[in-house]
């Protein structure tokens, strides 16, 4: 079998699941026996890029030509019996799912975001959850908040490129939906359900686990709807050191607010934005690993890479993270239910605050600052 695996880098400067899981997919499909065509563009080309290029990239979410010509190419070449596309903005388009038609290959797609309706992909603005633009022909309220990239232009073309691909997208093959929440996504937007598979995401077996150890690690994107306030708030709500260790990993925008924390208080400690081996080494030095989204983030490959390596996770409880953590609703603690019993097994012999959700793999919480500072 011969798949082409296609996505659109992240810049490497910014921390990404997304391309994690995809060099992990494209390791898993080869051990399998897959051959596996990589058609891998990067958003770090574009400093490098010619003029003649450039000038181009205003319409690359709509088309892009060059991707175009150079897919239809290796289609033409190795005869591949699917296309698998991940990211295609900016420099692949939607239109590859075109393309791949036009030479009669089916397209899947892994949905990680909720680009096909947001033009942020994520729901979120100002701090708070927004789905303005959903149901609407032209995402006007995008344009008019500046969600891509803060710049009207950018959002104009971004909510037409959305428009004029609902088509496109409506014609994919196969959709890989990482929860049940991302399926309902799609049916909404009006996929049929034969057309998707709730299929989350994997990384590696790194081995039996190391045994626990101390603190707490929070490791994402440094951007606001990653909860990097939310969590710094609720921490501060404790004195210092009476929570152990809080280890921070990552780079973004909101940088500054976390080494002025690690600056300030000695019990947080910032380790800057950590290669594969520096990850795997944050998560075993630590007891327990933090997700405190904002929005409702897909499916946080830290979740996943927390549990491979056998440590709980406390989330907030949004999107994919109770569907990881086995946590789908807040219990209200009513003495002898599972919270009690998990904190008398963890030694506390009280009950946990109400409001926090137990799960197998950890706890889930409302992503409000008394709250998360209770959860810890």
């Amino acid at each position: 079998m011969k798949i082409v695996v296609a996505h659109n880098r992240y810049r490497e400067a910014q921390p990404s699941g997304e391309n994690t899981i995809v060099d992990s997919e494209i390791a898993q499909l080869t051990a399998a026996g897959v051959e596996v065509l990589p058609f891998i563009r990067s958003s770090d080309e574009i400093p490098s890029m010619s003029k003649a290029a450039k000038a181009l990239l205003p319409i690359s979410p709509i088309w892009a030509p060059r991707a175009q010509h150079d897919l239809s190419r290796l289609l033409t070449e190795h005869r591949p019996d699917a296309l698998h596309l991940h990211n295609p903005y900016p420099l692949l388009s939607p239109w590859v799912v075109r393309t791949a038609h036009r030479h009669g290959v089916p397209v899947v797609q892994t949905v990680h975001n909720y680009r096909q309706v947001c033009s942020s992909g994520i729901y979120f603005r100002d701090g708070v959850i927004c789905q303005d633009c959903k149901g609407r022909a032209l995402g006007v309220p995008a344009i008019k908040h500046r969600c891509y990239r803060d710049s009207a232009a950018q959002s104009a073309l971004m909510a037409t490129t959305l428009a004029v691909h609902r088509g496109t997208w409506r014609s994919v093959d196969r959709y890989i939906a990482l929860t049940t929440a991302i399926a309902d996504h799609l049916r909404e937007y009006g996929i049929p359900d034969e057309r998707i598979v709730v299929k989350p995401n994997a990384v590696p077996d790194p081995g039996r686990p190391a045994p626990l150890g101390d603190g707490f690690l929070y490791m994402a994107r440094l951007s606001p709807e990653k909860g990097v306030d939310l969590l710094l708030d609720a921490w501060r709500r404790h004195p210092v050191g009476a929570l152990g260790t809080l280890r921070m990993a990552g780079d973004g925008e909101l940088r500054p607010l976390v080494e002025a924390a690690a600056a300030e208080r000695p019990d947080v400690v910032y380790l800057g934005q950590l290669d594969r081996a520096g990850v795997r080494a944050a998560v075993e030095a630590s007891a327990v690993v933090i997700a405190a989204a904002m929005w409702h983030d897909v499916l946080p490959t830290v979740i996943i890479e927390a549990m491979a390596s056998g440590r709980p996770v406390l989330g907030t409880a949004l999107g994919g993270i109770p569907y990881l953590v086995g946590a789908d609703a807040p219990h209200e603690p009513a003495g002898t239910g599972p919270a009690e019993v998990a904190s008398a097994v963890a030694g506390g012999g009280s009950p946990m605050p109400a409001g926090i959700g137990l799960g197998e793999a950890g706890w889930v919480v409302a992503p409000e600052p008394a709250a998360l500072a209770a959860a810890l």
